[in-house]
């Protein structure tokens, strides 16, 4: 049996203060800017936030998460079902998997940790693929952030 992978972990070096990346990660307008997300409300720790999709070709899908953690300047998480793409699906009885976004001064900046676990959970028909999915979709934020920040600042 194949090994099943359960973490996605990115980084990179911002040459912004952590203020800024904080800012850029936890308003949920600027999150919803660079991420492809029109976010109806404040991120609330404890609290579900909601939306809808607006990056090119999902705009049919909702955002949906539960924010998790809020520990200003430092750590942000959020549990969402990962690529729930299909409408005819319902994904509420999966266990979702957990985003978190860690964050460290660095002499040039700020190093921006994004990590998701939880694939094991997910149900083995369709784990493979949102790991994939995941795994790309993570990479392109990288290079969203680190544009949106540079673009305005």
């Amino acid at each position: 049996m194949p090994e099943v992978k359960n973490r996605i972990e990115k980084s990179i070096e911002l040459e912004t203060p952590i203020a800024r990346v904080w800012e850029v990660l936890t308003d949920h307008h600027q999150f919803g800017d660079w991420f492809g997300a029109k976010v109806s409300e404040p991120f609330k720790a404890g609290k579900a936030s909601h939306g809808h999709i607006t990056y090119p070709g999902y705009e049919h899908l909702k955002w949906e998460a539960d924010i998790e953690k809020i520990e200003p300047q430092n750590y942000f998480s959020f549990s969402w079902h990962p690529y729930a793409v299909d409408l005819k699906m319902d994904y509420s009885k999966e266990i979702p998997t957990l985003v978190e976004f860690k964050l460290k001064e660095t002499p040039k900046g700020t190093l921006l940790i994004i990590s998701e676990t939880g694939f094991d959970k997910i149900p083995s028909e369709r784990r493979a693929e949102a790991f994939r999915m995941n795994e790309e979709g993570w990479e392109e934020q990288l290079v969203n952030i680190e544009k949106y920040i540079r673009d305005k600042s």
